[in-house]
Formats: C-alpha cells, sequence, structure tokens
C-alpha cells in the first residue's frame, strides 16, 4: 500500500543540517528553561550562599515581569484600596504662585488598563510598588529610614512629574513643589457578611517637596 506524505519520517532520515538546526535550536531551549527556573529558584527560596552572592543578578531578571507575589494566599490578604494623589504648585509666567488640584494618579492607571486585554506587569504595579517603597522606608512622622528612603522620594518626584509636569505647565511657567498624599478605604465586605467596618477614607498626606532639575523629565530640564 502507497503512503503519502513523511509525517511519521523519523529524525534520523532528515538531512545532517537539519538534524544540526533542531539539535542546536533544542539546546538552546534547554539552556533558556534551564536559566529561568534556576533563577526563580533561587528568587523563592530561603536565603542562601549563591542568592546572596548573585543577588542583583537574580532581582534585575525577576522584576519587574517575573515578581512572585504570595498576598492572595496570605492568611490575612489584603483588605485594602489604597490610592495615591498628588498636586503641584506652580510659579507661573507673570510671577504668580498657584496650587493644583488633587490628581488621581492610581484612578488614572486603572481606567488604563481597564479594557486593555494585554496589560504589562510594569503599567499594573510601577506605582503601587513605588508607594509600597516608600511606605516600608519611612516612619510614622514621613521621616526616612535609611538610604533606600531618600531612594523612595527621588524616585515618587521623578514619578510624579514625568507623568504630571507636561500636563501642570502646559499653559506655561515650571512646577516649584510637589506634594503627594495616599488615600486608604476598606474593601467593603460580602453581602453575606456579618462585617462592620467604616468606610470613610484615611489619608496620609506628605509634606511639600522642592523639585529640583534633576527630578524633572529629560525635556524639560533644557527648557
Amino acid at each position: 500500500m502507497q503512503s503519502y506524505g513523511d509525517e511519521s519520517r523519523p529524525l534520523a532520515a532528515l538531512s545532517l543540517p537539519s538534524r544540526i538546526v533542531i539539535g542546536v535550536a533544542a539546546c538552546a531551549l534547554a539552556v533558556v528553561v534551564a536559566i529561568h527556573l534556576a533563577m526563580m529558584f533561587l528568587h523563592v527560596a530561603p536565603s542562601n550562599t549563591l542568592s546572596r552572592q548573585q543577588g542583583a543578578l537574580i532581582s534585575d531578571y525577576v522584576y519587574p515581569e517575573y515578581e512572585q507575589n504570595w498576598k492572595l494566599f496570605a492568611p490575612n490578604p489584603l483588605q485594602q484600596n489604597i490610592a495615591v494623589q498628588v498636586r503641584g504648585q506652580l510659579r507661573t509666567e507673570d510671577g504668580a504662585v498657584r496650587t493644583t488640584g488633587w490628581t488621581d494618579l492610581t484612578a488614572r492607571d486603572g481606567r488604563a488598563i481597564l479594557h486593555n486585554p494585554l496589560p504589562s506587569h510594569t503599567q499594573q504595579n510601577q506605582l503601587r510598588r513605588a508607594w509600597e517603597l516608600f511606605s516600608s522606608s519611612h516612619n510614622a512622622q514621613n521621616r526616612p529610614v535609611g538610604p533606600r528612603g531618600e531612594l523612595s522620594e527621588r524616585y515618587i518626584r521623578r514619578l510624579v512629574l514625568l507623568r504630571m509636569e507636561g500636563e501642570w505647565t502646559r499653559g506655561g511657567g515650571r512646577v516649584e513643589q510637589i506634594q503627594v498624599r495616599s488615600q486608604t478605604t476598606a474593601v467593603t465586605p460580602p453581602s453575606w457578611s456579618s462585617e462592620k467596618i467604616s468606610d470613610k477614607p484615611v489619608f496620609r498626606v506628605l509634606p511639600w517637596w522642592q523639585v529640583t532639575a534633576d527630578d524633572l523629565p529629560e525635556g524639560a530640564k533644557h527648557q
């Protein structure tokens, strides 16, 4: 009986160049998978000699696309919504000082990804992670604790100005100071729950920060 097609053709029947290409591709894929699994294992595993020596390399690989967050399975999962809001103090071209209203950056991020079928990890978490870094590196009086505190302040200032500087100065002038606050509201319990919680928002208002040339986006530094 005549056979049509060669779907069952064994690898050994392929030409030497074809076998070389397939072998190289398979080896490359295996190496990539092995590296990925090793990086993820070292990231989630308890601290050890290798993870301490290669901590920077592991972090560069994992963040932000492969970050592991286990809060969903924590004994006490997050029960609050935290919104980051900003306003600016502007010096207009005629020398007057104007203070903008509050802008909810978290709400803007939410609207931007609402109808996006494939939002990136950075789009979803850049602002949230910046605020978490600030909160974990500052005390209750909003004073920085260690070098990470000062770094988090600079990062938030740059993040705010990158998003808002062009909008605030559209009619001219410059941004002299910015102020950031968080608004925390409790997640409403489900209808079947008897738990009673307050729906009143709680604000954490930071002091005004002076804007420097290092905080401004590259295009604004040379204006």
